[in-house]
């Protein structure tokens, strides 16, 4: 991961010469939008607003936590919504799969368990988020869908789109896969109805700050506050997308850290977060729903919530207004 960071966050020879298959993945990502815009390719459209939630570059920029705002604030705006997302990682024999905050996360992906955890609202998963909505419309009175991570998922017609930006990282070098993280090319965000920077905003973006909550123990849920950790020495355990940003912000409260970065989704062994010296373990909460059921007692996992100006909510609304008037 650190080796690809190095490729696509800055300019080097290893990206410039991967530069005619960039353009080649751009021309093709290009082709395919079109088809589905032109109706060459066909979008299915639910009889309830769509919103989705997902960013153009690879890796993780903060799109779970927006997720679960979304879901929190359209409930207190009187709807009723439901949650659909791929299900990365998961191993689960057949899908569509139905979530709740019991479910194991090797079947149906960390993410998901994590967002059912913090969401009063029915989850589905599955590749294809069609049949996974459609799961949802069946069981339940859902009058809005919000899809994760689904920016480049045309077959399933959406209403409001959300781009959400690593505010640190943006957009790297600027390239497309594989010279660089853009899964399309940068004048895509010109079309989505909403972009969040991640962290910091640039212009015509609305700044989201994520802000620790408490952190709790694995095994027996004790809580307690990052500043009960202030002064202390401890492991950092982060298998997201840009695991810096979890050991700075528990540098930020006075905490010393000892790193151990691994891939977003990583799939953990019980030697992958025990170290023998009693230290504490501090981990991220998309990794602590894999790693409960370990036991040990020496594994705290941080929570963070999202917090958005209320002049996003009040444009959310204003697009979704758009929507229900034609």
């Amino acid at each position: 991961m650190k080796r690809l960071d190095h490729y696509w966050y800055s300019l080097n020879p290893v990206a410039l010469l991967l530069l005619p298959l960039s353009w080649l993945f751009c021309a093709l990502v290009a082709v395919r939008r079109t088809a589905y815009r032109r109706g060459w390719l066909r979008s299915e459209r639910l009889p309830v607003p769509v919103v989705v939630v997902g960013n153009i570059t690879v890796g993780g920029s903060g799109k779970t936590p927006l997720v679960i705002w979304l879901a929190r604030y359209l409930r207190e705006q009187g709807f009723r919504p439901g949650i659909i997302s791929r299900g990365y990682g998961g191993l689960a024999a057949h899908w569509p799969q139905s979530v709740d905050a019991e479910s194991d996360p090797r079947l149906v992906g960390d993410e998901p368990v994590l967002i059912a955890q913090y969401c009063d609202c029915p989850m589905a998963v599955g590749p294809e988020r069609v049949a996974a909505a459609r799961l949802l419309l069946q069981a339940h009175e859902c009058n809005i869908i919000i899809s994760d991570d689904g920016l480049q998922h045309y077959r399933l017609a959406r209403d409001v789109e959300i781009a959400v930006l690593d505010g640190e990282r943006r957009l790297g070098n600027g390239f497309c896969l594989p010279a660089g993280p853009l899964r399309e090319a940068p004048d895509r965000l010109g079309s989505v109805g909403l972009r969040v920077g991640n962290g910091r905003a640039e212009e015509g973006e609305h700044l989201m700050t994520l802000q620790p909550e408490m952190v709790f123990h694995l095994h027996d849920g004790i809580r307690r506050t990052l500043d009960d950790f202030r002064g202390r020495r401890v492991h950092a355990v982060a298998g997201i997308g840009h695991p810096p940003r979890f050991f700075q912000l528990l540098r930020d409260h006075g905490i010393e850290v000892i790193e151990h970065p691994f891939p977003d989704h990583h799939r953990y062994a019980v030697a992958d977060v025990q170290f023998g010296d009693g230290l504490p373990v501090l981990m991220t909460e998309k990794d602590g729903v894999k790693c409960r059921a370990y036991g040990d007692e020496h594994l705290w996992a941080v929570a963070v919530s999202a917090r958005l100006p209320e002049v996003f909510g009040a444009r959310l609304l204003s697009l979704l207004g758009e929507v229900s008037h034609g």
